[in-house]
């Protein structure tokens, strides 16, 4: 596994942890939900894109490199998008009970 996903995937626990902690909300269950969300969306890209792509790419450090850190990328995306649900539910929550 490369050091930027390694790297990326600690970000988002804590980037999760913090939004949880900040809104209220079970920071531990938010931070779990965030990682799995993450390595998912990290594994299904690396496992089709980066697959199909880096055998094209052999030769050429430069693109294997950037194609090797789309998992990566796309995780983050992924977790952003996780984060904005996660904060609308509790958002909805809220509106609810109050």
């Amino acid at each position: 596994m490369l050091l930027l996903a390694k790297f990326a995937g600690i970000v988002v626990l804590v980037w999760f942890y913090i939004t949880a902690k900040d809104h209220g909300e079970q920071p531990i269950k938010w931070a779990i939900i965030g990682v799995i969300g993450y390595w998912i969306a990290w594994w299904a890209v690396n496992l089709t894109v980066v697959s199909a792509l880096s055998s094209l790419f052999s030769k050429n450090f430069t693109a294997l490199f950037i194609i090797t850190q789309m998992p990566a990328v796309c995780a983050v995306g992924a977790a952003f998008l996780i984060r904005k649900k996660l904060l609308a539910d509790a958002e909805a929550e809220k509106n609810n009970q109050g």
